[in-house]
């Protein structure tokens, strides 16, 4: 299995499906699955039962994941690939536009 490009906490640009240009910030990643959960992407309605957790019950909206190859990157306000370099003898992402590291 190839490296997953996408980590929790990145910044990320939906490229493709019904939220296309929106952005958001990756809140989880399933790499079995191969999705992302991104922050106010691909927004769901969902009717709860009251229970313990959550008293009222009744419909709530939240993000259900989305495919990781339906998001790219967002390095300086443009969306860009990812690739991988040895910097230093460690494994590092970096930027395909600017080539600029990014962790």
């Amino acid at each position: 299995m190839s490296t997953f490009k996408i980590k929790k906490g990145d910044s990320v640009k939906v490229i493709a499906g019904k939220d296309k240009d929106k952005e958001g910030k990756v809140i989880f990643v399933d790499r079995k699955k191969n999705k992302v959960l991104v922050e106010g992407v691909n927004m769901i309605t969902k009717h709860e039962k009251p229970s313990a957790a959550n008293q009222n019950g009744g419909i709530i909206r939240k993000e259900a994941p989305i495919d990781a190859s339906n998001v790219m990157y967002v390095h300086k306000g443009k969306a860009t690939r990812i690739g991988f370099k040895f910097e230093n003898g460690k494994k590092v992402r970096f930027a395909k536009s600017t080539g600029d590291i990014i962790d």
